[in-house]
């Protein structure tokens, strides 16, 4: 058995995973994800996406909103191509266009607007689900473990290895996950979710951080009503489209809580909704997802 990476160790690597690498002004690489399986995670397509676009940005306009179409699967072990355009550079607003790539096919088109920091009206409608806190909840990695005790028989080699690869971002869930499920249940689910160890004081990297994480749970949220689990092979599934609204700074290695729930599905499709929290109940960021859904055929 080889020696499990430090949690620092795992977070510089995340950190190098989400720096994309300028080759010309406005052409952008992202690298792999070290020990990638099969299809790309699509958190880390968005994050890399909003690292690209943000470093075309003039200093002091934050990233407010960004909009995804995935139009196909990206493939691990390849690196990403990420050509940002220029659309609109204002006195308060920018906006920026990204294509994302492999060998010459795009699998995202992305866009970002971005804001100089500016007094306004304030109010927030949405209130902070009353959720046990995250001190009271146990580590996602032991429920894991527990699953591979009860139905790692029935995992292959690859499913296995995947399932327990530690993971920069740390989460703690009230009742089961969803891919645990097996009742119907209501479309509404609660995660606390923070980096496994602290980050550079880099508001942008935070910024792609809660992007990259909130592609989590997120799409599970729609099928809780249907008693149905990727886990146990009964699901086919991808997301469609990605749009993620950034309300106030907040930093993603303190515990933040994601509040999903999804008002509808049908026709091969779930749509779902996310609000994040910090553990003073600010609204921290807004999130809305579409993705396909389809129950996979028996043999």
């Amino acid at each position: 058995m080889t020696d499990q990476p430090l949690p620092e160790q795992i977070i510089a690597q995340f950190v190098q995973l989400l720096s994309v690498e300028r080759k010309h002004e406005f052409d952008f690489t992202g690298i792999p994800q070290p020990g990638g399986v099969g299809r790309v995670f699509g958190g880390q397509v968005i994050a890399q996406a909003l690292q690209a676009a943000q470093q075309s940005v003039e200093e002091g306009k934050s990233a407010h909103s960004l909009h995804a179409y995935f139009l196909r699967g990206g493939r691990e072990g390849e690196v990403i191509n990420y050509a940002v355009t220029a659309d609109f550079e204002g006195r308060s607003f920018a906006n920026r266009r990204v294509v994302a790539s492999q060998q010459g096919e795009p699998i995202l088109n992305f866009s970002a607007s971005f804001h100089r920091e500016e007094a306004g009206l304030e109010h927030q409608a949405p209130v902070m689900p009353d959720v046990a806190p995250p001190e009271d909840l146990p580590p996602e990695h032991e429920q894991r473990a527990g699953m591979i005790a009860r139905f790692g028989d029935r995992m292959t080699e690859g499913q296995r290895a995947l399932f327990l690869r530690p993971r920069p971002i740390e989460m703690r869930t009230p009742g089961q996950l969803h891919w645990m499920n097996s009742d119907p249940k209501p479309p509404v689910a609660h995660s606390w979710f923070r980096t496994v160890a602290r980050l550079p004081d880099d508001p942008a990297l935070h910024r792609a951080v809660i992007a990259y994480a909130s592609d989590y749970t997120l799409l599970g949220t729609s099928v809780l009503p249907h008693g149905l689990s990727w886990f146990r092979g009964e699901l086919t599934s991808a997301s469609l489209d990605h749009a993620l609204w950034f309300h106030r700074p907040a930093r993603a290695d303190e515990w933040l809580l994601y509040a999903t729930d999804s008002p509808w599905s049908g026709g091969g499709r779930g749509f779902n909704r996310g609000s994040i929290f910090n553990r003073a109940g600010e609204l921290v960021a807004s999130v809305a997802q579409e993705g396909m859904i389809r129950r996979r055929r028996k043999e």
